[in-house]
């Protein structure tokens, strides 16, 4: 084996004896600490009271969940879920061979399966208007444009931990150059595009922190997030090509070429550069 190729095998968490922190849980944390603390320094900044981060991440925690699930259920699962609606909002899915508790025939346990990263897209900057409004009284772009920041470091975590599970890795790379994940029963190299993701994720979050607190562009309100749209979705838009469809569905190609995860980020940085070459520099005051 060439050196090239690291063989990925790692163990599913920490184990405590009595529990298993698992990786992907524990990177989860992380983010939301890390996340509050960093909140915390910027509402601090902006003259407001750090207890409002409090209720700012029940929304974003909530709808960021809501959002992943609707979108992986209406973007690219809902030829399945169309049949079987109650599975959308429960953990469990039929299985004519299983029983829920033990006396419940015909289910199964499975916990929620299916999350679209686009869908919480979608359901965090709808929540956070209704933040804004309620417990700022500022501008929704001024909260959207301290939220991406987090957001961006945030996404670092979550995908080490896909990492860490061997999910959503990439295609073969025809070499010995890559990834063997071998915990997913791989015997090939593969591109770890989590790992492309989580570094480029890091570095939008160095840039945007730099951008809040040593130029005058947060007062331009809307061009933190926009930074943040353009560069994001357009990373996505790139890695997507090395991607291995990993469930059902999400290998239904449109125009012979794109992805639908590419078509749904194509908006989505279109927005980001609008909000970014907006000419007016509204102060969030």
């Amino acid at each position: 084996m060439s050196f090239l190729a690291i063989e990925w095998n790692p163990s599913i968490g920490i184990d405590l004896g009595f529990f298993v922190v698992r990786w992907y849980s524990l990177m989860f944390i992380c983010a939301f600490l890390l996340g509050i603390y960093l909140m915390k320094k910027i509402y601090v900044e902006d003259k407001i009271s750090p207890e409002k981060v409090d209720p700012l991440f029940m929304y974003t925690f909530i709808s960021m969940l809501i959002g992943m699930r609707l979108g992986d259920v209406f973007f690219y699962s809902w030829d399945y879920y169309q049949n079987h609606l109650l599975e959308i909002f429960l953990p469990i899915k039929e299985s004519t061979n299983s029983s829920l508790f033990g006396f419940i025939k015909g289910w199964k346990f499975t916990g929620f399966t299916g999350f679209a990263s686009h869908g919480a897209a979608i359901g965090i900057p709808i929540a956070l208007y209704f933040y804004a409004k309620k417990h700022l009284q500022k501008p929704w772009l001024f909260i959207l444009d301290r939220l991406a920041i987090v957001v961006a470091l945030a996404g670092f975590f979550i995908r080490f931990g896909n990492f860490f599970n061997s999910e959503i890795y990439g295609k073969e790379t025809g070499s010995n150059f890559g990834v063997i994940f071998k915990a997913a029963g791989e015997t090939t190299a593969r591109h770890p595009t989590q790992l492309y993701e989580a570094i480029s994720y890091l570095a939008l979050f160095f840039v945007l922190w730099n951008i809040y607190w040593k130029t005058t562009k947060k007062q331009q309100t809307g061009y933190l997030f926009g930074v943040f749209m353009v560069v994001l979705w357009s990373l996505r838009f790139f890695i997507e090509f090395l991607k291995e469809p990993q469930v059902d569905g999400r290998e239904d190609w449109i125009f012979n070429a794109l992805n639908t995860g590419q078509i749904l980020s194509i908006p989505l940085v279109l927005i980001g550069a609008w909000l970014m070459l907006r000419t007016s520099s509204d102060t969030a005051k």
